[in-house]
């Protein structure tokens, strides 16, 4: 292997960090990182807010779940699907506006932000720094919106936190088999006996990791997580953003 994948194969999620900002040569450097991502048409359809100002961290914290990891950080970004420059373009070009306001559009920029996100995230890992992904802000959308002062054709999707980690480094936590994950020509029914085995895996994985006090397989965790709905306010506000609509 080489020294990119192995950084890519060594992720793990940094929930604690030095209080220390990244120099402004790193910040440029991750940005940069970001914008090499691929990009639908060369559509470039997201932006990245940085968050410097502790204030404001705090506040997007509160939402996220009060993550201390969203304050102490060398640097918390947040990505915005943002088709509001678009717009402006096409208005100004006396376009219609109406292809924005379509399903494709808006997932063309949600997955454009996503791809420049991993591209940072693995920029950061292999300079030493640690990451960690924080999808709390969409517990209330429209309160990020109103922090950040987006536009119409815009919508916060996920925070970046990235910064010098302040723990030892941790294991990285087993992904499913490939056997579940990749299929060969056609989608292939799941194998209850390797998912087993997985979450055999996970339990051990959890019981080492907190000393016994959490002990649950794989299976467990998406059951007990995903049981129940959440954040149900984000079709409302893509319709308030013109946003998948069509």
């Amino acid at each position: 292997m080489n020294q990119a994948i192995d950084a890519i194969l060594g992720h793990y999620s940094v929930r604690k960090f030095e209080d220390k900002d990244l120099t402004k040569e790193e910040l440029s450097l991750l940005i940069k990182s970001a914008q090499a991502a691929s990009t639908s048409s060369f559509v470039q359809a997201y932006s990245i807010i940085g968050i410097t100002d502790k204030t404001l961290r705090e506040q997007i914290s509160a939402i996220a779940g009060n993550q201390p990891y969203t304050v102490q950080t060398g640097q918390l970004f947040v990505f915005v699907a943002d088709l509001a420059r678009h717009h402006a373009i096409l208005a100004e070009h006396q376009v219609n506006t109406e292809s924005l306001e379509t399903s494709e559009k808006w997932l063309v920029s949600v997955i454009d932000a996503a791809l420049a996100a991993q591209n940072m995230a693995i920029a950061a890992e292999s300079l030493g720094l640690g990451i960690c992904f924080i999808g709390g802000i969409r517990n209330n959308v429209a309160q990020i919106a109103e922090i950040l002062d987006l536009p119409p054709y815009t919508m916060p999707l996920f925070g970046l936190t990235i910064g010098h980690p302040a723990a030892d480094k941790e294991k990285a936590k087993p992904r499913l088999p490939q056997d579940l994950v990749y299929h060969e020509n056609t989608y292939q029914k799941m194998d209850s006996t390797i998912l087993a085995e997985y979450d055999e895996q996970i339990k051990m994985y959890y019981d080492e990791r907190t000393a016994g006090k959490r002990v649950e397989g794989w299976s467990e965790q998406i059951a007990r997580g995903l049981g129940k709905t959440s954040r149900l306010d984000l079709k409302a506000f893509l319709e308030k953003q013109h946003l998948n609509q069509k």
